[in-house]
């Protein structure tokens, strides 16, 4: 994530606009590298309307950050880091990444659209048995898989009951306790294969053995609905006991009873999440959840109890999750957009899918008309003699006089020669496709012809950068922000969580900037009856225990008083405003519709915080200063040649 968010930032820095300026000249040079004038104005206006920060869009200042952007990304070559094996990695991963979005068909691409748009407006409920075996299987694994999977079909066949198949035999870890049900799902919620085969299986059929990646399948088809949509909720969550025992358990059911009842009893849900919510991520917002689909959340009994809601603003009883016990309010219901809304989701998601493989097969077909290809059909025929019938058997090998298949097979338009010993390699690496076409001719011709299309789509991938400019300026941005973030990592990041010296002399020049506000240890009682907090605040003068107090003031079923308890900074929710000067029991305050009193046991003065208790914050604030004073050090070790006469010239044609 660190990574992601990092490159995103570089990329705000150094991204580009395809409209390029043809006339540029040389703005500034280091070490006698030259950058030119057109690839700093397309990055600033670019990034015009994206930054926050309007010191950025000082062109002084950009033209400083831009300097200083680039001799990072020196310094990091003068390094080797772009030798590094990880470095090169992961820009073929990012480019492979980013070149799905240029092999693409939009004829097929929209087949698929639509197809999973019908999909998207139903929700399969289906069990399956899963046989393992990888994709790279030998054949006999490959058909020992099969066997075993047609065997279970087999008894199924004859009546066996399909669920108790798979909780004994179905090698899919979770049958044993789901029996196979993998409840209600809608596309892009499993593999193609997978999606395919249930939506093309009627309700209470069973499917015919199907492969995907993991493995044979079969499934069975359980129901069938309209996709319930998405939904918004918001809720009030109490964890489970981190030590489980009846006596906690019981604490923890009584807790979330008092909270259900003073919402019956008319107090707003939103206050009383942010005030007694275990969810810290959604605790303060009210308890508002980001809206959510069927199969989208680890807790079916939570998503059930969301989807069983119909009426804006209707709660639910408490109810038992594995997390804890929760009450659910319904904020909104989402039924599936129309098309045109998602069309653009949709087929992001196909790019990303399983299902992108039939695009670019389709590619293969306009990539043959598109280049000039020559086939040496002569050296083809001696391949085809090279191959026996011990390919079937998965025993065939590479033919010892391997030079004489040196010569050219096929060449891509007079820049591209890929000798028959390639295809040679290729034939041998089929073998594990247990391919039966016959006879052998047919069967070659028919791996020839796979062969030369994934030539051409390599061809194709290759010249990405000469065919699509914008390509290439995605790439240089990747390109230099991988090399970033490595000597980032180097020389900042890890420096700064390791050296323990240079950050505590740090903490102790600055130790003004992490210091506790005034805290206090209080009990702090809310209520929404003046009456009860009045009550609470005579019981807390008395000296009286929480217990005590509650169990005088929440009587008959209805919850008065509600109380947190910890060590808080005297900014936290109410404390500045019951004004806090001594010990004991607070004045009465009233915030929104909830009168407040706090139990004031301790006041905790002003005091500098530890180490370890800032250490997030303090280690963020070294890499900072760090960083800030690397830049002055990288302008000293490279010789930076700004042309004053030039950068004034473009301020001018930006400021047109």
């Amino acid at each position: 994530m660190k990574k992601i968010a990092f490159l995103l930032f570089v990329v705000c820095l150094s991204s580009v606009s395809f409209g390029q300026n043809k006339q540029k000249e040389v703005l500034f040079t280091i070490d006698n590298h030259p950058y030119y004038t057109d690839e700093f104005i397309r990055v600033y206006n670019k990034n015009l309307d994206l930054v926050k920060d309007d010191s950025q869009k000082d062109l002084d200042h950009y033209l400083d950050l831009f300097v200083g952007y680039k001799l990072k990304v020196e310094k990091a070559k003068k390094l080797g880091l772009q030798n590094d094996a990880k470095y090169t990695n992961e820009l073929g991963s990012y480019r492979k990444q980013l070149a799905k979005n240029y092999v693409n068909d939009s004829k097929v691409t929209n087949a698929l659209i639509d197809e999973a748009y019908a999909r998207t407006k139903e929700e399969v409920r289906a069990s399956h048995i899963l046989v393992l075996v990888s994709e790279g299987a030998e054949p006999k694994d490959t058909l020992k898989a099969y066997h075993k999977m047609l065997d279970l079909k087999k008894r199924i066949d004859a009546g066996e009951n399909f669920e108790a198949v798979a909780q004994k035999f179905s090698e899919d870890p979770s049958a044993k306790e789901n029996k196979g049900d993998l409840g209600y799902f809608s596309a892009f919620k499993m593999v193609y294969p997978f999606e395919s085969a249930a939506y093309n299986t009627p309700v209470g059929k069973i499917s015919k053995i199907f492969r995907t990646r993991f493995g044979y399948h079969i499934l069975k088809v359980t129901d069938k609905r309209l996709n319930r949509g998405e939904v918004t909720v918001e809720h009030i969550m109490l964890l489970n006991p981190s030590v489980p025992s009846s006596e906690a358990n019981t604490a923890v059911k009584k807790a979330i009873d008092d909270i259900y009842q003073k919402i019956k009893q008319g107090e707003n849900f939103e206050e009383l999440a942010k005030q007694f919510s275990e969810d810290k991520s959604t605790a303060a917002k009210g308890g508002l959840l980001q809206r959510f689909g069927s199969g989208q959340l680890t807790s079916q009994e939570f998503e059930n109890i969301a989807f069983s809601l119909t009426e804006k603003g209707q709660i639910s009883e408490p109810f038992k999750s594995k997390f804890g016990w929760h009450i659910v309010k319904l904020v909104e219901r989402n039924p599936v957009p129309p098309l045109d809304e998602i069309k653009y989701d949709l087929e992001n998601k196909i790019k990303k899918d399983d299902r992108s493989l039939l695009i670019t097969n389709s590619l293969a077909k306009k990539l043959r008309a598109k280049y000039d290809i020559k086939q040496n059909a002569k050296l083809l025929a001696q391949i085809k003699n090279a191959v026996t019938e011990d390919f079937y058997r998965g025993i065939w090998e590479y033919p010892s006089d391997s030079k004489k298949y040196n010569d050219d097979l096929i060449v891509i338009n007079k820049d591209r020669k890929i000798e028959g010993s390639a295809f040679l390699t290729y034939l041998q690496s089929q073998q594990k496709g247990n391919i039966k076409t016959r006879p052998l001719n047919a069967l070659v011709d028919e791996l020839y012809q796979k062969w030369v299309d994934d030539q051409l789509i390599i061809y194709f991938n290759d010249n990405l950068e000469n065919e699509f400019p914008e390509f290439s300026y995605v790439m240089d941005e990747y390109r230099d922000g991988l090399l970033l973030f490595d000597l980032m990592e180097k020389e900042i990041w890890e420096k700064a969580k390791t050296d323990t010296l240079g950050l505590e002399k740090f903490y102790n020049s600055h130790v003004k900037d992490y210091m506790w506000k005034t805290r206090y240890d209080v009990d702090i009682y809310s209520s929404t009856e003046e009456k009860a907090a009045k009550k609470a605040q005579s019981y807390c003068k008395k000296g009286k225990s929480i217990e005590y107090i509650k169990e005088k003031l929440n009587k008959d079923g209805k919850v008065n008083i509600m109380v947190k308890s910890g060590v808080f900074e005297e900014d936290f929710d109410v404390l500045q405003e019951l004004a806090i000067k001594t010990t004991g029991a607070t004045k009465i305050v009233q915030k929104g519709s909830y009168y407040f009193v706090a139990d004031v046991k301790e006041i905790k003065a002003e005091t500098p915080k530890t180490i370890n208790e800032c250490k997030g914050k303090l280690t963020s604030d070294y890499q900072q200063y760090l960083e800030n004073n690397w830049v002055t050090e990288l302008k000293k070790e490279f010789d930076v040649k700004i042309d004053n006469t030039v950068f004034e010239k473009v301020k001018a044609q930006i400021r047109k």
